[in-house]
């Protein structure tokens, strides 16, 4: 069953395929501040329903990872990235990381929250 998230705006809206089975909350720098907790899919999975255009997008460090926002209210809303599971990238393998805070309807306390060291891992 597809859960639909948005911005706080409303501006940027996108659904993916399923209900995340856990999510995950990273220590490093970006996603510490930004406050997010992760929920992973691959690109199939994953549709924007409103225009590109109110999306922005950030890319830091090694400019692998392309962090997007709504570009009217600055809500972080998504990221497309390689895999990065053996530790190295791996590009035939993309993934889309979801901001599950913006989840509409949907309860996120039921859900594990696994902890990455992203702080001392990059």
């Amino acid at each position: 069953m597809p859960v639909e998230a948005s911005c706080h705006c409303g501006e940027t809206v996108f659904e993916v395929t399923e209900v995340p089975a856990n999510v995950t909350r990273c220590t490093c720098s970006l996603c510490a501040k930004r406050g997010a907790l992760w929920a992973y899919y691959k690109p199939a999975q994953f549709r924007l329903l409103s225009p590109t255009d109110n999306v922005s997008t950030y890319l830091w460090g090694s400019r692998t990872v392309k962090h997007h926002y709504c570009a009217s209210c600055g809500c972080g809303t998504y990221s497309e990235s390689p895999d990065w599971s053996t530790g190295k990238p791996d590009f035939d393998n993309p993934k889309v990381a979801v901001n599950a805070r913006l989840f509409d309807d949907f309860d996120l306390d039921a859900i594990e929250v696994n902890v990455i060291d992203g702080k001392n891992l990059w």
